[in-house]
């Protein structure tokens, strides 16, 4: 779906000019936003504490200006946003707008085979910064990545107790991604792709039987009121599209400084994301059982399915690149793709995983202290 650029940008211009400050003045507001509510690991970590971290790095010479939730920007329309710069800087989820992306949305089929978010962001920042096929997409968008979200992997919370394959046959569910879409059809229910942000409202009218999404949505979302029964079904984890877009000419217009003030904000607020967002999901199923909530584990057919899926869609992700979404080249993709996540399962094998300092420093180290001084000027 893609919204006129003219009619988006009327309707919000005279909410969202920012006010870049001329170089001879002490500070450079810019609008920041982030499509999730602001108690979501995305938003909290993300987007309002990173802002206190750039305010900080750079004296309160930048100053962002943080909206959170959909009142700025739909989730659909936050690339058009960062394009047209109605914001300077937007979480953009590429599930959205696949004909956009095709390259994110390519290398986002591995998803269901992956399991560990914090080896994921940290790899997939590395990879969407280096790759020269993913590169040239965010060149030809018009967009400057900085850097990656990443989600724990994704749980089913339904109306009704789904633990089976046949409890699952012909139930209505929300999914993110082709892939976990074609395992759903497979197993005999029905996807159905709306934001993440539509779930509530879905579980509540019974539009959808079930949601997938990472497990701290039943409190920050509110989930345990509408959806009573969550199988622990690993159904992968997202990342595709930036957590950190800039507007191509408003990162340009930069100091050198400044954007390094980014980059160490953009380290910092990563690997913090992500240890907290592992936490939340956790303390969030408890949360929900003393609700009354169920939580059950996935029946041995429905693990299987999953299992199954998982096996035959590695083995068929080259042609989906190529046939899918037109990578010319899907094999030095994938493969590149691959050995990233590799490097960084070893490089995370020296370091504490929950010591959110050592992380930082350790993205600065082998990722954005390597970027090239004029990275992201087009």
């Amino acid at each position: 779906m893609t919204f006129p650029r003219n009619a988006l940008t009327v309707a919000v211009a005279a909410l969202t000019l920012p006010v870049l400050a001329p170089a001879a003045q002490a500070s450079t507001s810019f609008i920041a936003n982030s499509f999730y509510d602001q108690q979501h690991p995305h938003s909290r970590y993300g987007y309002i504490e990173w802002a206190e971290t750039v305010k900080a790095l750079s004296n309160g010479e930048l100053q962002p200006d943080v909206y959170t939730g959909t009142v700025l920007l739909a989730p659909r329309a936050s690339l058009q946003g960062i394009q047209d710069n109605i914001v300077q800087v937007a979480h953009h989820a590429a599930v959205y707008t696949p004909s956009e992306m095709p390259v994110a949305n390519a290398v986002q089929e591995l998803g269901f085979n992956f399991a560990d978010p914090l080896n994921g962001i940290l790899a997939v920042t590395d990879f969407s910064l280096n790759n020269p096929i993913q590169l040239e997409e965010w060149k030809e968008l018009d967009i400057v990545y900085l850097g990656a979200y990443n989600t724990p992997p994704y749980v089913l919370f339904c109306r009704e107790p789904v633990r089976t394959l046949d409890e699952l046959r012909g139930k209505r569910i929300r999914t993110a991604g082709s892939t976990v879409s074609a395992w759903v059809e497979q197993a005999g229910g029905i996807p159905v792709n709306v934001p993440s942000s539509e779930m509530y409202s879905g579980l509540d009218r019974g539009s959808l039987d079930c949601a997938t999404n990472a497990a701290n949505d039943l409190i920050d979302r509110s989930l345990y009121e509408v959806a009573e029964h969550t199988t622990l079904l690993p159904t992968g984890m997202y990342w595709s599209g930036p957590q950190w877009g800039f507007n191509s000419d408003f990162w340009a217009g930069l100091t050198d400084e400044h954007r390094d003030v980014f980059k160490q904000a953009t380290a910092k607020a990563m690997t913090r994301m992500i240890v907290q967002y592992l936490a939340t999901a956790d303390a969030s199923l408890e949360e929900a059982i003393s609700y009354g909530n169920n939580v059950y584990e996935p029946g041995e057919d429905l693990m299987a399915s999953v299992v199954e899926f998982r096996e035959k869609s590695l083995e068929n992700v080259y042609d989906t690149a190529r046939e899918q979404y037109g990578v010319e080249e899907p094999e030095a993709l994938i493969d590149d793709f691959l050995a990233t996540y590799q490097k960084w399962e070893d490089l995370l094998a020296e370091v504490d995983r929950e010591d959110e300092d050592a992380l930082a420093e350790l993205a600065m180290k082998e990722i954005f202290d390597k970027l090239p001084a004029d990275y992201g000027i087009y």
